[in-house]
């Protein structure tokens, strides 16, 4: 069924892909965009920051079927200041709130809301396996992923609302690999640490399928958006340098990335460990076009 979908985040390295493949699927994506209209082109106004939307712009796109909201600030993009993570958590808070509060104010809300979360949620856990049934656990990452499934508490019975905790998205054109491939195709790529942490991915192709499939199952609640087959990071590294026919033999120093982007972020980002499972998706019949490590690299980087 073809829907009309308001998209938060849209410009953004999953954003944009996702826009491609409503269209392409026969939906109608509507943006929800910053700035001036000869800025950001059409699109629906908003200031999550200001706490502010354009109302008549939502009243002028017609009846709105479902919300895929993948705004907020980037965990990584800086270090972990105090003003930073404030940052972080406040524009997922504010920003979820203001968009869940004002679609649950419409006379005919939408039916769907799929909300941005992280595998964040889980914290640091080793080699426990976890599902969407496992306890969040501790840190800043965690908080900030607790509070933003949080805040679409403004939403009602009306609205069926899913938390998309993803994984590591893999492509080569934004995200973890994306910043990885110069590093490894030069034969510089190595383990991060010891390289027994968990990593949790999915392809690119698998998570904008998973939220299409989305749109149309009613599935509710957290759904992890990960690969049914983590891997140790020192899989994944000897993984992706044989996908590009280079050694990935050097350890990337824990020291520099310290000096780099702080050791709380490295210890929670990169260091921590977290096997995820994606239980709903596979108990509802979803199927994963890359399921396996070697099948995900070798498209993304044949693509």
């Amino acid at each position: 069924m073809s829907m009309k979908v308001l998209v938060s985040g849209s410009t953004g390295f999953i954003g944009s892909a996702l826009m491609a493949s409503l269209r392409a699927t026969g939906h109608s994506p509507v943006p929800l965009v910053r700035g001036s209209a000869s800025i950001n082109g059409p699109g629906v106004r908003w200031d999550p920051a200001g706490g502010t939307i354009d109302h008549d712009g939502i009243a002028a796109a017609g009846r709105i079927d479902a919300v895929i909201h993948l705004a907020g600030e980037g965990l990584a993009e800086h270090r972990w200041s105090q003003a930073q993570k404030a940052k972080i958590l406040e524009s997922r808070i504010h920003g979820t709130r203001l968009l869940a509060s004002t679609m649950a104010s419409l006379d005919a809300p939408p039916a769907v809301f799929l909300s941005g979360s992280a595998i964040g949620f889980y914290g640091d856990r080793g080699d426990e396996k976890l599902t969407e049934e496992s306890a969040p656990g501790l840190g800043f990452a965690s908080e900030v992923v607790q509070a933003w499934e949080a805040s679409t508490n403004p939403l009602d019975q009306r609205t069926r609302v899913t938390h998309l905790r993803t994984g590591i998205v893999l492509d080569p054109s934004g995200g973890a690999l994306a910043e990885q491939l110069p590093f490894f195709t030069r034969g510089l790529g190595g383990r991060i640490g010891k390289g027994t942490q968990w990593m949790s991915w999915i392809s690119l192709t698998d998570h904008i399928a998973a939220m299409l499939w989305l749109l149309d199952h009613p599935v509710a609640g957290a759904v992890n958006l990960t690969a049914p087959n983590p891997v140790t990071n020192t899989e994944f590294t000897k993984t992706l340098g044989a996908a590009v026919r280079r050694p990935a033999i050097i350890p990337t120093p824990t020291i520099a990335l310290w000096a780099k982007l702080g050791r709380q972020l490295t210890r929670e980002l990169l260091l921590s460990s977290a096997h995820v499972s994606p239980c709903t998706l596979l108990a509802e019949g979803f199927v994963f076009e890359h399921p396996r490590l070697e099948r995900a690299l070798t498209a993304a980087l044949r693509d």
